[in-house]
């Protein structure tokens, strides 16, 4: 997009408006393509041939006064439809020139269609009013493909198309156009126009509508540039400005050749001087005063779009003073347009939620190309602010495992700021492993499965991705399943990047989920690799047991999963803590599994083994684990008091903010 306070923009830009405006004004009809129905011959007769010219005549005259007109005459039945955006000089040069050439090109023929760049006209033995018609038509595009970093140029010009297609059937004229922004990072613009003809009705233009949409998702992918043209229906998308911006208002009666022409000059004048004033104008308030009012420098939203739209292979992040950079691109990253997000999602619709996550809802959405994608909705109130989202889109898209769930891209519009992501059917772990009934589905074959899928998704983050990264909020609810229970790691929004020989940092920032963090970083703000160690030896846990980790229930008595799960083990009763809905599993690993993840939560974090070590214990059938020693019990320990996160009680003692004992998302403590 052109920056509209760049001061060598504007004089660029006034010239190419003028131009525009002038050669479209003077611009005539230009033919497109016609259909020939029946056999030569069929109708060879003066009479139709003399009825034939004298409706086309007719309809010809009318094309000074209405932009749509139908008519018949001794059983042949015709129409015209002028674009929607043309004036009624134009509407009728273009339908004399259609009428002319419709006969010398289908000379007795039964049935015909021509169309203009501006017009259409159609005549046939048959009555063909109101029954709309896509089977016969024809299909324009631009040879040339998109060559833009992002491949999906089309996702931009369909969710154009798709919102004029929605607005088009409700308008009086049955036509809407407009312009949008491309989802890659090309500069230009997009345009779009559809129309229907006015004899059908408002259902069956949006059915005509969809059909052609379906013919484009079929055979344009990734154009730069189509037209798709019915008898009932056409739809036109371009990267150059093909209309004219203010659609024309309703045609008046007007009579004599000068004086036609004498008005045409006048009102060409006028809007080009008007056009001219309106962007100096532009340019001055611009250049001027807004510039003087800010400074010349931009909003964080603004610098954080811009930074989105970057080509993700030039993306740098920035965490704590240090400074990673790619120079591969390692994934592909999208910024939707608002109005794809809405369409997809159905407005948000509450039949469209799939669930409520710490930072916003999560609705699904099918795009126009069918894919199904998941849309994170970040709220206002959620604490998650713009850094928190410029750093989840950012990291994520230079991650690529298949236990990482993927980012398909973003969209910032006002307040709204919302994350795309691949879909995954069955939601998350918690939505299965905390639900009494869709426990059952879990057997042990799976829930080992899911338990090496997160401890590899983590190991790449460790250690095998380019970038050293440290989760911070690894839980139940963060690990997605696809529609074969594979998990996927998601939620990048408070990870953070370390150098490659960096072992630990520190925050007077605190973010995570109460319940799923170390001890040392809860109440002292230190993390390294083991933090997220510790977090995985909790899931662990709570996939073992099938219950929480803080509403752990023994008999009628309820208290903290890891000390009752340590308990156990050091009496040699560790089967007391395992799922009933795991019976048929095997033992040995099931007790390996509780066995590992008590490693995982050790008071010492160097006690705690390394994502490397994990694996290969969960894997090796051989290993001799090492003894666990005894968790962090920092929820029941006499340092109680001194922790910043809050009490038993649900009190946080760095503010008056009240939350439950269930999950609860911590951001923005500061510890002593």
């Amino acid at each position: 997009m052109f920056d509209i306070q760049d001061t060598r923009v504007f004089p660029l830009l006034i010239l190419i408006s003028i131009f525009s405006l002038i050669s479209f004004i003077n611009a005539q009809p230009n033919y497109d393509y016609h259909l020939c129905q029946g056999q030569d011959g069929d109708t060879a007769n003066s009479n139709f041939e003399t009825n034939l010219s004298s409706l086309l005549d007719s309809l010809s005259s009318k094309a000074s006064l209405y932009n749509f007109y139908n008519d018949s005459f001794n059983q042949i039945y015709s129409l015209y439809q002028c674009r929607g955006d043309v004036n009624t000089t134009t509407c009728h040069t273009c339908v004399k020139a259609a009428a002319q050439q419709i006969q010398e090109r289908c000379q007795f023929n039964k049935t015909a269609i021509i169309w203009f760049d501006y017009c259409m006209l159609r005549y046939s033995n048959e009555d063909f009013f109101g029954i709309p018609e896509t089977y016969t038509g024809y299909l324009l595009w631009n040879n040339k493909n998109s060559t833009e970093s992002s491949p999906r140029l089309d996702v931009g010009a369909l969710a154009l198309i798709y919102e004029l297609v929605e607005k088009a059937p409700n308008s009086e004229r049955m036509f809407a156009m407009d312009e949008g922004v491309p989802l890659d990072n090309s500069s230009w613009n997009i345009y779009g126009l559809v129309q229907c003809t006015r004899d059908i009705n408002n259902v069956s233009c949006k059915d005509c509508l969809v059909k052609l949409l379906k013919n484009i998702e079929q055979c344009c992918r990734e154009r730069l540039g189509w037209r798709i043209m019915s008898p009932s229906c056409h739809l036109r998308y371009e990267q150059t400005l093909f209309y004219q911006q203010s659609p024309a208002n309703q045609p008046m009666p007007t009579s004599g050749k000068r004086r036609k022409g004498t008005r045409k000059i006048v009102i060409s004048t006028v809007s080009a001087f008007t056009v001219v004033v309106i962007l100096l104008g532009c340019y001055i308030y611009y250049s001027v005063f807004r510039r003087k009012s800010r400074g010349g420098e931009k909003t964080r939203e603004d610098m954080l779009l811009k930074d989105l739209k970057r080509p993700t292979g030039k993306t740098k992040f920035r965490e704590g003073g240090m400074q990673a950079s790619g120079d591969e691109d390692s994934g592909e990253m999208y910024y939707f347009d608002l109005t794809t997000i809405l369409a997809a999602t159905n407005n948000f619709s509450d039949a469209n939620k799939l669930g409520q996550g710490g930072f916003g809802p999560v609705y699904k959405g099918t795009l126009l190309n069918g894919k199904e994608i998941a849309v994170k909705r970040l709220s206002a109130k959620s604490g998650q602010g713009i850094e928190e989202f410029r750093n989840e889109v950012l990291l994520i898209v230079k991650l690529q495992h298949k236990n990482l769930v993927r980012l398909l891209g973003c969209c910032i519009k006002g307040d709204e700021k919302l994350l795309v992501y691949e879909y995954m059917a069955n939601t998350s772990l918690d939505a299965f492993l905390f639900d009494p009934t869709k426990k059952k589905q879990l057997d042990w074959a799976k829930r080992a499965a899911i338990i090496g899928g997160i401890a590899r998704g983590l190991l790449y983050l460790h250690e095998d991705s380019r970038l050293k990264i440290i989760h911070r909020d690894l839980k139940a609810s963060n690990v997605l399943l696809d529609d074969e229970m594979n998990p996927k790691i998601s939620d990048f929004g408070t990870a953070r990047i370390f150098g490659s020989n960096q072992i630990e940092a520190s925050t007077n920032r605190i973010v995570g989920t109460f319940g799923y963090m170390a001890p040392e970083y809860a109440m002292h703000g230190h993390f390294s690799v083991k933090t997220d160690v510790y977090g995985f030896g909790v899931l662990v846990l709570e996939i073992v047991t099938g219950q929480r980790n803080n509403r752990f229930r023994n008999g009628e008595n309820t208290e903290d999963l890891l000390s009752y799960a340590w308990k156990n083990w050091k009496e040699g009763t560790a089967t007391n803590i395992v799922d009933p809905m795991l019976k048929d599993g095997s033992t040995s690993e099931i007790m390996k599994g509780i066995h590992i993840g008590l490693l995982c939560v050790q008071e010492k974090e160097v006690d705690r083994p390394t994502m490397a070590s994990i694996v290969l214990m969960l894997n090796g059938h051989s290993l001799s684990l090492p003894a666990p020693s005894h968790p962090a019990f920092f929820m029941h320990s006499s340092s109680q008091l001194d922790m910043p996160i809050g009490t038993n009680s649900g009190q946080s003692q760095s503010g008056n903010t009240q939350f439950s004992v269930d999950e609860v998302a911590i951001t923005d403590v500061h510890p002593r």
